[in-house]
């Protein structure tokens, strides 16, 4: 027993002390991510054996210089204390481009001066100066690919749930699925009003807001939220805050949400009856919501769930991915979530998969519990969608006792 209760002191202080070295390590990221950001792309583009013409060299290198410092600079007061709306604009902006840049200046430079080597093609300085112009050309295609990715009102993504525990009554049902809208500094009014047109024109039973609203508190996105008021659903209109309302005064979210026609679902639920069967339509807070201070604001799933028929199947609105754990441990038997952005911004999806379980699309959890996590309707930060595109989703709600529709995309 002795060498069994040591073993394990010594597993767990070990364990502490990763986690400790970890948290330390975390600290510097913010300082030393902007600096890994410029100066490798200014490295590779312009000192790698181009022998590019002085006045060139200078000038590149000065416009590298200027953007890690203007970035940084940009980014604190746009979404600092100040909040300008501008700066947040340019140093979102930046952010996306030099990541862009960067990622293609380490991937494509390698490989790209690696294949003309093997390949005999010109000389050190015409290979060098073939790879910066090929990386130049690949980060501008697609910037300009993402920016219109990004701005468009997303596709319709439709998709059949088969739920075990679904009555016949329900089937058929037709949910509809947007989140992390994030109305910011852009501004986004029109493109709210046209992704409220293609919601209604989906014929919903229920529409769902997984959060994420926007960046901002409620007084100052209101323009752009309010065409959520216009959303039609033959049911209900229902939703739970995010991560990004706790930075903004959630409550206010909550508030305007309430007024725009939308029932805020915090930890509590509604019922869903059709056709003689009913199906429990539960909320939760974000898992953030807790650490924000705001009273009676935390992620509850057994205050979701009180008073509900443990036999009724179970759709819960939960923001993060993450949360299915907690839902799979009770039984839920459908999820709805957004958060991740399928990655928005290739190969960023790497990053997020270290904190949440799922990225996009549908997956099994537990004995019984389906998550759909959505790329999200809008976008974070960075005007930019690459390999990540923005969808609004449409799950219809399968019965095992009257269709026989395969789980899985119907288009």
């Amino acid at each position: 027993m002795t060498e069994t209760s040591e073993t394990r002191s010594a597993a767990n202080d070990t364990q502490g002390a990763q986690r400790s070295r970890l948290q330390r390590l975390m600290r510097y990221i913010p300082l030393v991510a902007p600096v890994l950001l410029w100066t490798v792309p200014c490295w590779v583009l312009l000192h790698t054996g181009q022998h590019w013409p002085l006045p060139v060299a200078l000038i590149g290198t000065g416009l590298f210089a200027l953007g890690l410092i203007g970035m940084p600079l940009a980014m604190v007061r746009g979404h600092g204390r100040r909040g300008q709306d501008r700066a947040a604009i340019v140093g979102d902006t930046l952010l996306g481009g030099i990541w862009v840049l960067f990622t293609w200046s380490v991937l494509l430079g390698v490989v790209l001066r690696l294949t003309l080597t093997v390949a005999g093609v010109g000389d050190g300085q015409g290979r060098a100066r073939i790879v910066t112009w090929a990386v130049l050309g690949v980060a501008a295609v697609l910037l300009a690919w993402g920016y219109t990715e990004a701005r468009r009102v997303p596709r319709v993504r439709r998709l059949d749930v088969r739920l075990p525990r679904l009555g016949a009554g329900l089937d058929g049902t037709r949910v509809v699925l947007i989140t992390d809208t994030h109305y910011g500094p852009l501004d986004r009014a029109r493109w709210s009003e046209r992704v409220c047109e293609t919601v209604n024109t989906l014929e919903a039973d229920l529409v769902c807001h997984t959060g994420d609203i926007a960046d901002g508190t409620a007084e100052r996105r209101r323009a752009q939220a309010t065409p959520l008021g216009t959303v039609r659903a033959t049911r209900a209109r229902v939703y739970v805050t995010g991560n990004h309302e706790y930075y903004s005064e959630a409550q206010g979210w909550v508030d305007l949400m309430d007024e725009l026609g939308w029932e805020p679902l915090r930890n509590r639920h509604l019922l869903l009856e059709r056709g003689g069967d009913t199906l429990v339509v539960a909320g939760v807070d974000d898992v953030t919501a807790e650490s924000s201070g705001l009273e009676g604001h935390r992620a509850h799933l057994a205050g979701a769930l009180h008073g509900a028929d443990p036999d009724l199947p179970v759709l819960l609105l939960a923001h993060q991915p993450k949360f299915v754990d907690r839902a799979a441990a009770h039984g839920i038997d459908l999820q709805l979530s957004g958060h991740t952005h399928g990655g928005q911004i290739w190969p960023f999806h790497h990053l997020v998969r270290l904190d949440q379980p799922a990225l996009a699309g549908l997956s099994h959890h537990g004995t019984r519990t389906l998550l759909y996590t959505s790329r999200g309707t809008g976008f974070w930060g960075p005007p930019f969608r690459v390999f990540a595109p923005s969808e609004i989703t449409l799950l219809v709600l399968r019965s095992p006792q009257r269709s026989t529709s395969p789980q899985g995309p119907a288009g």
